[in-house]
């Protein structure tokens, strides 16, 4: 759309949406040093409604989100020169937790921008602004996807997961993700190595929907992850899972979230999820439960 079509639709209001994750399925580090992982996308969700003005700049509520004002004003540049508006962001995921809040927020964001505006925003496109602003989840594609998160490029798209809950626990506290992502990850060539088997065995499980093999690299990235952001209660909830018999261990890679996966087909699943929640509860009063998102929403 051009400039001038843009300008004639500033009254315009747009609405959308992105998902959270719950941590990452894997995350690590590849032999030739770039920084990946696979996302474990989540029905929680962040809303943002632009509603468009002719000038003035542009506000947001609440006004902390100030990376989001930051993405609408990079897209009124573009495609709405001296346009301004007002940017209301709410949702259902919890903050600096690790669960991707800030990359559904910047991702609604665009999306709702660009829906006011008329204008058809790629997730490619939507790559390219949020590359200015902070590392990113690839919470704009509907499906598990493997994401350079620090260049913000998507590596591959892997599938849709089969119906899958997550129980766990938050283990207190908050994680800037920036400043997480700013530190050297010293992994040998040897581990580095091991990611890259590990992508190639989750992107095979995926596709056949074999959560046994996820569950099983789900826990390994989190036995990894311990030499740059430990989980206190991992040894706990590789138990829990064992009892339940759940597939895994997922962990928010930089946030403060663990839980176990517990696949719906499996013989017994509510007997399964209320052990899961009991025994999560033993260790923590802020009990998680998410189910995956299984179908591609849009």
């Amino acid at each position: 759309m051009s400039t001038g079509q843009a300008h004639r639709s500033r009254t315009a209001t747009g609405v959308s949406s992105a998902f959270g994750t719950f941590g990452e399925l894997l995350q690590g580090v590849l032999p030739d040093q770039v920084d990946f992982l696979v996302t474990m996308p989540i029905a929680r969700w962040a809303t943002a409604t632009f509603e468009l003005a002719a000038s003035g700049g542009v506000s947001v509520t609440p006004a902390h989100k100030t990376k989001a004002r930051r993405l609408a004003e990079s897209i009124l540049a573009v495609h709405a020169p001296g346009a301004g508006g007002r940017l209301t962001l709410d949702g259902t995921i919890p903050e600096g937790k690790g669960l991707a809040s800030s990359s559904a927020d910047l991702v609604a964001t665009a999306r709702a921008v660009a829906n006011a505006l008329g204008v058809h925003l790629p997730d490619t496109d939507i790559e390219d602004f949020l590359r200015e602003i902070e590392p990113t989840d690839g919470v704009m594609y509907p499906e598990v996807v493997a994401f350079d998160h620090r260049a913000v490029r998507l590596r591959a798209r892997l599938g849709v997961l089969p119906p899958l809950t997550v129980v766990g626990i938050d283990e207190g506290g908050t994680v800037d993700t920036v400043a997480f992502n700013r530190i050297p990850k010293p992994f040998p060539a040897a581990t580095r190595a091991e990611y890259a088997r590990l992508l190639d065995t989750i992107t095979t499980a995926i596709a056949v929907g074999d959560l046994a093999t996820v569950g099983r690299v789900a826990t390994r990235s989190a036995e990894l992850n311990q030499q740059l952001r430990p989980k206190r209660s991992l040894t706990a909830m590789l138990a829990i899972c064992a009892e339940a018999g759940g597939v895994g261990v997922v962990v928010a890679h930089s946030g403060t979230a663990i839980g176990v996966l517990l696949p719906h087909q499996a013989l017994g699943y509510e007997r399964r999820l209320d052990l899961t929640l009991r025994r999560c509860a033993e260790l923590s009063d802020q009990v998680l439960l998410y189910h995956a998102l299984c179908v591609d929403y849009r």
